[in-house]
């Protein structure tokens, strides 16, 4: 499916690149929407698909070296789709730049050089400042756990989740959460609207499906200002279905990835209360 959306996303780049000068606004902004939609849909690729297909049995040493080597195929897998996904998604930017380009061009009044550089599709590094005369987007703050702007819809709905979760609604919160990742797919929050949706879970008692959030957010992002949360929840959650061993495990590996996070506290104090040696 990846290698047929890239497909098609090419096709339409070229299709575009064809386009005479005497193309309508409408067309213009039709072709900008098909591209948007492409690139939205290819970058849907990276999102889970189900439950994990990993098998982990046998000795607790035989389970850890599982868990390590299916831990370096998904970052390997992963390393390479984003590679390819970020070429397209880079080729797309380029050219919706030029789309922006033809509108201005078509309508009146519209001044070229006034225009600002485009921003790369589905997030990334931050564009340089806004014209004088166009609204800046709504700063980020400290509550969020992204250094970095927001589209106005994307930290809206992101607050209205973590609200209903803050409130005890949590299984309106889990249902928050996983709409915030459909509609935001791999976005910059993805990591802590997984973690989100685990806690709004691990509340309702679902503690298997939690931990696989909790997994899902740290084996995807270990890099994330959350991963440390993350993984300290998921050797909670592995205390709390009985695996005490590998939630031990998991724990003290907190202290080891992220030697200065506040997880590490948090998971010592866990490890204590399951008698971790």
């Amino acid at each position: 499916m990846l290698r047929g959306l890239v497909f098609g996303a090419c096709l339409l780049a070229g299709g575009m690149a064809a386009a005479q000068q005497g193309d309508t606004l409408a067309d213009v902004k039709q072709d900008l929407a098909v591209l948007t939609v492409e690139l939205r849909k290819l970058r849907a690729e990276l999102n889970t698909t189900g439950a994990p297909s990993v098998a982990v049995g046998g000795s607790a040493l035989d389970r850890i070296t599982a868990i390590e080597s299916e831990l370096q195929r998904l970052t390997a897998k992963t390393e390479e789709l984003e590679f390819r996904i970020g070429q397209v998604v880079e080729d797309g930017t380029n050219r919706v730049g030029d789309l922006k380009f033809r509108i201005c061009e078509l309508e009146p009044g519209c001044d070229v050089g006034r225009l600002s550089e485009t921003d790369p599709l589905g997030g990334g590094d931050a564009g340089p400042a806004p014209v004088a005369d166009q609204p800046a987007p709504p700063p980020a703050t400290d509550a969020l756990p992204f250094d970095g702007e927001l589209a106005v819809s994307e930290e809206a709905d992101f607050r209205s989740a973590l609200e209903a979760l803050d409130e005890g609604d949590y299984a309106g919160a889990a249902m928050l959460f996983a709409q915030f990742r459909e509609t935001y797919p791999m976005g910059p929050l993805e990591p802590a609207a997984l973690i989100g949706e685990g806690r709004a879970l691990e509340a309702q008692g679902d503690t298997r499906e939690a931990a696989r959030r909790y997994l899902s957010a740290y084996s995807g992002f270990p890099d994330a200002k959350v991963a440390p949360e993350a993984l300290w929840r998921l050797g909670d959650a592995l205390g709390a279905l009985g695996s005490v061993g590998e939630a031990c495990i998991t724990l003290g590996e907190v202290a080891v990835r992220y030697p200065g996070s506040d997880a590490v506290a948090r998971a010592s104090a866990s490890r204590q209360s399951l008698g971790c040696q």
